[in-house]
Parts: C-alpha cells; structure tokens; sequence
C-alpha cells in the first residue's frame, strides 16, 4: 500500500547548512602572522609592481587562494602604497582630456569558481581587469584571454635537514653519489632547489641535477626542464634512467604522469612551514593506477557520457569539447555538457541517466578522485582508451593529464570512421539497413560488463538509427504511399525518444525511469490550494539586497 506524502520534498539546502563549504581545503592556512618585511618578500610586492608598471595595465586582479585570503588586505595596502610611490617618482599618472588623474585600481577575487590552481579569467572580467596577479600553487595552463603575473609565494624550508633527509635517502657511500637524480619541488618551494643542488655537488653528488619552471604542462616533467649548469638537458629517452627527489608533496595528476616516464620518485614531505628533521619515502603509484584502470573500464559499456567543464579558463578548452564529442559519437555513445561549477557528489548524483564522466580541466583538475560519486570520474586521457574495443584495449601504464592529445585522437577517429571507397557503398545499402533494423542490432557482437561478467544490450544506443513513423514509407524506392492504420500497434523494438528526429537517451530516461518531473509533480492532494502568484524576490548586491520596491536589507 502507497503512502501520499504529507509535505513537498525539501528543495533547498538549510539555513543551518548555508555556510558550510563541502569540498576539501587543499592550500594549508598559515600558522603565523607575517611581518610586513615577510609580505613584502613572500609575495614579491617589488617584482609584481615593476611587472605592472612595465606592462601599463591600470586595472588589476588579484586572486588568492583560499589559505591566503587572510593576508590579502596586508598584500593590497603594500601594492597600492609601492604603486603610488612609483608614479610619483617617475611621474606616471596622466591626464585626460577632462583634466581627471588615471590611476591605478587593484581588485580582490574573493570567490574561485573551479580551482585555486587555475586562473580565474572569469571573475577578472567582471571588474574589466587587465591583467590578473596570481598567488600560491598554479596549475600554469596556457589562460584564453588575460596575461597573468605568477607570484608562488616561496615557503620556508631548512636547507640542513633537506640535505640529510635526501643522503639518506641514497646512502652516503660513494656508489650512491653516482645516482643520476633530478631535484624537483613544489612551486611554494621551488626557490630552494639551486641552493640545494649546490650544496649537493660540493658533498661529492655529481650526477645531481636541478630544474626550471616552464609553462608547458606537455612537457615530459610537466612545467619544468631539466638544466646542467647554464645549458639545458633534454634527453626524453633516457629520462626513465633518472630519479626524481621531490620537495613536497606532488599532486596526484602528477605522480601518475611520472609514474610511466621516470625510474623512481621520492617524495620529501613538507607538513608545515617550518619543517622538522623528517624522512622522504618512496611514491609507489601502482595502487593508484590499478584504480583509474577499473574505473575506466567502467565506461565500456556505459550508454550515456556526461561532459564535464571543469575550467573555462584554459585555452582550447572548447575545441577539446567539440573532439570529446566527436570521439563519444564515433563510438555510438551519447553525451551530455554540463557545467556545474565547483565539483561534488551531490550536483552530479543529479544526473541519473549519466552513466560515467569525462573532465575537462587543466591538467591537474582534471583528475577528480573520491568515493562518494555515483557514477565513475574520468580524464580525457582515460576516455580514451574506454571507447577503445576490448580487443584493441592495451594500457601500457602511461598517464596523461592534459586534454591536448584529445584533439589528435579525435582526428583520427573522423578520418577513418567513413573511408571513401565505401561512400557510394554506403549509399546503396542505407535503404537495406534502414529496413533490417533489427536484424543489424543481432548481428553485432555481444557486449559483456567486464566487472559483473553480464551481457549489456544497450551500451551503444546512437549506433541505433531512429525507427521509422507510421507514415513514412519503410523503403526509400515504394512507388505508392503505404495505407495508414487506424488499429493499435506495438512499439517496435529499440524505439526510444527522440528529439529533432535524433535519438535521446536523456528524454527516454525522463519518459521512462525518471520519477520527479518538476514542483508539485509528487505532492498532489485532493482539495489542495492552487499555487500561489510569483513575487519578486530579492535584487541588487550582497552589501545591500532591494525587496521589490521595498526598503534595503
């Protein structure tokens, strides 16, 4: 017996709730308060000023992480005071015709939509900045629109312990200085790896080399290279001969990335600011890929795939959607764009009929991991090797973060899905499959869930032409119109929705299981009061809402 309910469905989250922010703090807040010496060097309030001055830009964002909010005024009020001092020394302000001193205006970014590691153009656009000054760690994706001044806020670090945890690591007898290592760190630590590498060579590490920062995240170290001395060391091929020793930890993107390219990677913790003695262990990614292999195979046989944007910063981030497309297309699955902002559990459990994910995201973002989604997660890179057959499936281990190769693969795909020697054949026999629907759908080989074992009969639904009306003729050549019917008919078989005459998996999933259609839909009483008339709710800015035409609150 079925129970009516009492009250609608709660829609909206509490008042309790309103403030609460699910997604993890992956920036550490700052224990102590810096001094106004430390602010200045930490963020470099010298060496951005000189970069504004030099590039003319008037209008400028800034935006922090959220761990370093807190210092965000202190960094302003520093900015604005050496930005003054220089324009009247070098006498840099300008009138206008209207006899008005140009100055210029500094903005905080106090909300990031997708990730801290990104740049956010967006919100840059909206004060109609010129250029945006970015702190902390940074993802160093090539941005769409806007030049951007990176500032990575160099972290403490006592170069005594570093130095003992890293001969500890190899052993300080002779054969083990022979080791070929490439020193790498974190971009907040970044400024201690050349002191580092001194120190290293004048105890006997011969083979010891540091790195540069870069920005190309296609690179065979993402964002850096390797440099001997004044030279730069490039030998992709032989770079599965060396060790990284890695200063912090690395995110996740990039130990998968390395995990394929380099021999081995140690990673030197750095808990806080001011780091203990401590020791570096080993990274061991085995677990981790074994992981991202399963979730993939996942999307094998999944029917509809949900394009996620996880960035709209990035460039080529559209062309990269427009060949996800094309490849999901070429394989006979569906897919669906979303745009959903900062990702959780929660939006995407919204989307029932989507049976797996594809992220399109900077390098790093791209990866989102956790145990709460219910359906899996996945790179473009993954994708990939998902809409592969099982029989041409081969994962080697390599792993890739960034969406560029998408574009290559894509291209491939369209070249070869339609040869031309097999145009004019297609033609003569479309009119044959269009009338053997059924018969062509039997033929194709079985598919099979690798991780249940069951047979999945509808894994490829867009491979399925759209059925035929009632009242279009079932051969293209029929010389007289075929008679309607006035009796009822059976559904063909493999009919779903459609929508422009195109197959919809989304609205069949809406027809079919979808159980809420909308207010009211579930909550339905005899006698019940008609809704209520829309009123206008509130308008205006956070600092002072308008009720209609009422007073501010």
């Amino acid at each position: 017996m079925t129970t009516q309910p009492v009250a609608p469905p709660v829609l909206s989250t509490p008042d309790t709730h309103i403030f609460e922010d699910p997604t993890p703090v992956v920036i550490p807040t700052r224990e102590a308060k810096l001094s106004d010496t430390e602010t200045r060097e930490v963020y470099e309030i010298e060496r951005t000023v000189r970069e504004i001055v030099e590039g003319g830009w008037q209008r400028i964002a800034l935006q922090f992480p959220d761990g370093m909010l807190v210092d965000a005024p202190r960094v302003f009020s520093e900015l604005e005071r050496e930005l003054s001092t220089r324009e009247e020394q070098k006498s840099l302000a300008t009138e206008n015709e209207n006899g008005n001193t140009t100055r210029t205006r500094l903005y905080i970014l106090a909300d990031t939509s997708y990730g801290s590691c990104c740049v956010d153009e967006i919100a840059a656009e909206h004060v109609d900045a010129q250029v945006v000054v970015h702190y902390g760690r940074a993802c160093l994706s090539p941005t769409a629109r806007l030049p951007v001044i990176y500032v990575f806020t160099s972290r403490p670090l006592r170069g005594d312990d570093v130095v003992g945890a890293f001969e500890s690591s190899f052993g300080q007898e002779d054969e083990g200085k022979g080791d070929k290592v490439v020193i790498m760190a974190d971009l907040t630590y970044h400024s201690h790896v050349n002191p580092l590498v001194e120190r290293l060579r004048e105890n006997g590490w011969k083979n010891v080399r540091s790195t540069e920062v870069i920005h190309d995240p296609t690179s065979s170290i993402p964002n850096r290279k390797i440099i001997w001395g004044d030279t730069e060391f490039v030998d992709e091929k032989g770079l599965r001969e060396w060790k990284i020793w890695h200063i912090s930890d690395p995110p996740s993107a990039l130990l998968l990335t390395l995990s394929s390219r380099i021999k081995e990677l140690i990673i030197y913790p750095t808990n806080s600011a001011t780091t203990t003695s401590t020791q570096a262990v080993k990274a061991n990614t085995a677990t981790a890929l074994r992981r991202r292999y399963a979730l993939l195979t996942r999307l094998t046989t999944t029917p509809v795939i949900g394009i996620l944007i996880n960035t709209i910063s990035v460039a080529n981030y559209m062309s990269s959607i427009s060949s996800l497309q094309k490849l999901i297309s070429a394989a006979g699955k569906k897919s669906y764009t979303f745009v959903v902002g900062k990702v959780n559990a929660a939006k995407m459990a919204n989307f029932g009929e989507v049976g797996g994910w594809v992220v399109i995201g900077c390098w790093e973002s791209s990866l989102v991991e956790g145990g709460d989604f219910y359906a899996p997660v996945v790179t473009p890179f993954e994708l990939g090797l998902a809409l592969q057959a099982d029989g041409e499936r081969v994962w080697s281990g390599e792993w890739r973060g960034d969406f560029d190769g998408v574009l290559s693969a894509s291209e491939k795909v369209v070249k070869s899905e339609v040869k031309p020697e097999e145009k004019e054949d297609k033609k003569s026999k479309r009119i044959e499959v269009e009338g053997n629907l059924d018969d062509e759908e039997e033929s194709a080989p079985p598919e099979f869930d690798l991780r249940t074992g069951r047979y999945v009969s509808h894994s490829r639904p867009m491979r399925t032409a759209a059925p035929l009306s009632a009242s279009q003729p079932s051969t293209v050549n029929q010389a007289e119109p075929t008679p309607t019917s006035q009796s009822l008919t059976r559904r063909a078989k493999l009919d779903v929705a459609t929508v422009n005459g195109a197959v919809s998996p989304g609205a069949e999933f809406l027809r079919s299981q979808r159980t809420w259609t909308g207010l009211g839909s579930d909550f339905v009483e005899e006698g019940a009061a008609e809704a209520g008339t829309i009123e206008e709710g509130r308008s205006g800015v956070a600092r002072g809402y308008t009720v209609g035409e009422g007073e501010r609150t």
